[in-house]
């Protein structure tokens, strides 16, 4: 592996792309704002009484539903160097149907292997064989607990100690999420909370992001890899969390999508039964030196350890 880029700003978000196995900067969107609410003292007020608030996200996600929004597309793709050749073509009627744009047919492939978990999303990750309270990155162990993330109910039991996947959508990225492997949902439920920022800029400055923010809770009985906790969290400015694949509809099979985000950033987490499943090495590698993996969907992104 490269090594990372010497930058004379150590406030750049470095990760690691696996696809161009390269060392890359992110580009944030709206980095100077973000940093403001995150970084002084009345941003971070503002922030924690009137920005984290639903009705905020709303209200945004409400002009970026409106044709008024569609002005931001093409300097959008630019600033960003978004491929649009990988994406369905428009026209985009808003900037939310630009932000949920589909893949075309074909350009990302599910992993079919049944001892292999493909990715959910097409994020940046961070791996965990399992969360310890003394855990520092990205957040404090105890806010990415089972009993935390998952608000204290039954299941949280079923997932203590086990391992966890944490993917982080940019608002550059796709915004659909996918079912890992295929199963059935047993259970859904939604936890009510606030809606701040998941960049690591925020994450640095409120440790309990992840058990604090609204989530959506999905729990899946998969093929090969057992139980599994699936974790929508919202975030600031992300005006809605759709479920494209009905609860209802409990079966589901391996890349199906199981829905999307309106805009903004936002985090898709997989948490694991103890001892079912181990996530890749290069995931766990990178988190250990607290650097994010950019993953394509359907990439491998953990094993079975009874089928491997």
């Amino acid at each position: 592996m490269a090594n990372p880029p010497k930058t004379p700003d150590s406030s750049q978000i470095v990760f690691w792309s696996r696809n161009r196995a390269t060392f890359e900067v992110e580009k944030v969107y709206g980095d100077s704002a973000l940093r403001w609410a995150y970084q002084t003292r009345l941003g971070r007020k503002l922030t924690d009484w009137i920005f984290s608030r639903a009705w905020v996200s709303q209200l945004y996600g409400a002009y970026q539903s409106s044709t008024l929004s569609r002005a931001k597309i093409e300097p959008f793709i630019e600033a960003f160097n978004i491929p649009m050749n990988e994406f369905e073509p428009g026209p985009f009627r808003t900037f939310n149907d630009f932000f949920i744009r589909r893949f075309q047919s074909g350009a990302r492939k599910f992993v079919q292997s049944p001892s292999e978990m493909a990715a959910f999303a097409e994020a940046r990750y961070l791996a965990f064989e399992s969360i310890t309270p003394e855990q520092k990155f990205p957040v404090k162990g105890k806010f990415l607990s089972a009993q935390a993330l998952l608000g204290g109910t039954p299941w949280a039991s079923h997932f203590a100690g086990g391992p966890l996947l944490l993917a982080r959508l940019c608002p550059t990225d796709y915004h659909r999420f996918h079912f890992p492997d295929s199963g059935k949902i047993l259970d859904s439920f939604r936890i009510h909370g606030k809606l701040h920022s998941v960049n690591p800029v925020a994450l640095q400055a409120v440790d309990e992001v992840f058990a604090q923010n609204e989530r959506q809770v999905s729990i899946l009985e998969t093929k090969n890899f057992g139980l599994l906790a699936y974790i929508e969290v919202g975030a600031l400015c992300v005006g809605k969390i759709v479920q494209s694949h009905s609860p209802q509809k409990s079966q589901f099979e391996r890349g199906d999508e199981k829905g999307y985000f309106l805009f903004g950033g936002s985090t898709v987490i997989v948490l694991g039964e103890p001892g079912k499943w181990k996530p890749s090495v290069d995931l766990l590698e990178n988190t250990r030196q607290s650097r994010e993996v950019l993953v394509q969907l359907g990439e491998p992104v953990a094993s079975s350890t009874s089928l491997s």
